[in-house]
């Protein structure tokens, strides 16, 4: 594994595994423990886990990547694409595909993700995997669903209130945009995530700017962890226009701890004016004392002048020509620490680390950051509409085991058209073995001694030459009735791998998610599943 030991790799299904075995897919885990920070030893979000993934398993999770998943594209200059996807285990996963030979060496990918995935801070993004099948190259993070820093300060949206009258509507447009107590805790949760990475030996990141800002689902702002590494090997550290990156990086082209810094006064000159602007405009006029003619005017003089003071005097020393002048990542979470007005409950523990505050006085004052950045709090889910459902999806949504046993008998085998093509040689002994053993299956399922049918799938699966979805799918059903709804939800899993937008393995998957109490992301699957369906019905495989 390179630089990765084994006690660091949760290692995900290779697609030979699976041909050979078609068994349950099972992970193998080893939980660590990343290396105490020399600085504040941040608490952790749970992200404990690194994982090796196989592409066919990302190909998977994406729905073979599909353009409806993309959530970010660089442009030609950086030109990688990030998308959603979801892994087996429910959680929802960032995916970064690098351009062919992006990185020619394996091992050095594999030491570079390692060693950020080795990072776990509640304010990262964190890498919880990677690929390195081939010539493909892919990072693996957490999802965060509330978009980015950019998103929210450049192109927050117009709250229409609209009043219906007829076919006609009249709306009235009111601007809403981050409030000043919010720019604060941005400012100061990167300051402290930058502040863990330098301690732990990972202080450069390459093109900090507002849109490597995310929000996670509590609305918390979180740094991402993709800007840890380059692009490519060989590429470029930034993809901004000239005026925004470091003197010394047009010089030499070489990020350093101080480039970082700089970097980090661009976000904070966003963050104070609402827009973009060079940061040599933005010292001009600090110098010449304009700062309220740099502030951002939809703010409505909604903040403290003696706050806004203090953050572009640091904005300004982050901007120094001379890197040396310019402050470490422990001065700027010092500076920014006391502004911290409206902190919760972490930033208040991290308060006490730097400063001698009582905790328990100001757990009070504390005002969840989804409140303050004004959108609804959810699990991480990124929120679907509803659709309308088939006859299957109707079974599926009411648990009606009967119905869906009903539908599965009546579609026998039609989606499994392709799974496989075998050679004239592989039709043994062992294959006239496997082929009865899924007979006696159909018969024992039309039948409903269910019991039996397991029996008599599971011989057919074992035997691993045939791959076949709608044996998973039927097997799964069989466990339901079963009262086994652990075994059926992986059985439907196993379906989607054999067959990624087959919408019966997604509604199979809805109602084992049900039976085990999952009932909102039993909603999220069925939806799923009838979206694919109706793309299916647009032209897709099957009918």
């Amino acid at each position: 594994m390179g630089c990765c030991a084994s006690s660091l790799i949760e290692e995900a299904p290779h697609e030979e595994e699976k041909e050979q075995h078609q068994t349950t897919q099972k992970t193998l885990s080893h939980q660590f423990t990343p290396p105490p920070s020399s600085g504040l030893d941040p608490p952790t979000n749970g992200a404990s886990f690194f994982s090796e993934f196989s592409f066919s398993y990302l190909k998977a999770a994406t729905n073979n990547f599909s353009s409806d998943n993309i959530v970010s594209e660089s442009g030609e200059k950086a030109p990688n694409i990030v998308y959603k996807g979801r892994l087996q285990n429910r959680q929802w996963i960032a995916v970064k595909k690098f351009t062919k030979m992006a990185w020619p060496d394996p091992k050095q990918f594999k030491e570079e993700a390692c060693g950020v995935g080795k990072l776990r801070h509640n304010r990262l993004a964190n890498l919880i995997g990677y690929c390195c099948d081939g010539d493909e190259r892919l990072l693996v993070a957490e999802y965060m669903p509330n978009d980015t820093l950019a998103k929210h300060l450049f192109h927050f949206p117009t709250v229409q209130v609209a009043a219906s009258l007829g076919d006609f509507s009249d709306s009235i447009g009111e601007n809403q945009t981050i409030e000043w107590a919010m720019r604060l805790r941005v400012a100061f949760y990167i300051a402290e995530v930058l502040d863990y990475c330098h301690a732990e030996d990972h202080s450069l990141y390459h093109d900090l700017n507002a849109y490597r800002v995310l929000f996670d689902e509590h609305g918390d702002p979180r740094l991402s962890c993709f800007g840890l590494m380059k692009n490519s090997r060989d590429g470029k550290s930034y993809s901004t226009n000239l005026a925004y990156m470091p003197p010394e990086y047009i010089k030499n082209e070489r990020v350093t701890p101080e480039s970082v810094i700089y970097s980090f006064g661009t976000v904070l000159l966003d963050l104070l004016s609402g827009k973009h602007i060079p940061p040599s405009h933005a010292l001009d006029m600090i110098r010449g004392k304009n700062i309220d003619l740099l502030m951002d005017s939809h703010l409505e003089g909604n903040f403290s002048t003696e706050e806004a003071t203090v953050v572009f005097g640091l904005a300004s020393q982050c901007l120094q020509y001379e890197p040396r002048e310019r402050p470490s990542t422990k001065d700027i979470v010092v500076m920014l620490a006391p502004l911290q007005t409206k902190p919760d409950l972490d930033a208040i523990r991290n308060a006490k680390y730097y400063f001698d505050i009582d905790a328990e006085l100001l757990v009070k004052l504390t005002i969840p950051s989804h409140v303050m950045l004004q959108i609804s709090k959810n699990d991480g889910a990124p929120s679907t509409p509803r659709r309308p459902l088939s006859p299957m999806g109707e079974a599926c949504s009411r648990t009606d085991l009967t119905a869906i046993h009903q539908i599965l008998v009546t579609m026998h085998y039609r989606d499994d058209e392709g799974t496989n093509e075998l050679s004239f040689q592989e039709w043994t002994q062992q294959m006239r073995d496997m082929l009865e053993a899924r007979k006696r299956g159909d018969f024992a399922f039309r039948d409903k001694d269910f019991k039996a049918a397991i029996d008599c799938y599971s011989q057919f699966i074992d035997g691993g030459t045939m791959v076949s979805p709608t044996v998973f799918a039927r097997r799964s059903l069989c466990y339901l009735f079963s009262d086994q709804p652990d075994a059926a939800l992986l059985d439907a899993m196993q379906a989607q791998c054999v067959y990624p937008d087959w919408p019966i393995a997604f509604y199979m998957q809805s109602v084992a998610l049900a039976k085990l109490n999952m009932h909102k992301d039993a909603a999220d699957m069925l939806n799923e599943a009838a979206g694919f369906e109706k793309k299916r019905q647009r032209g897709g495989k099957g009918s």
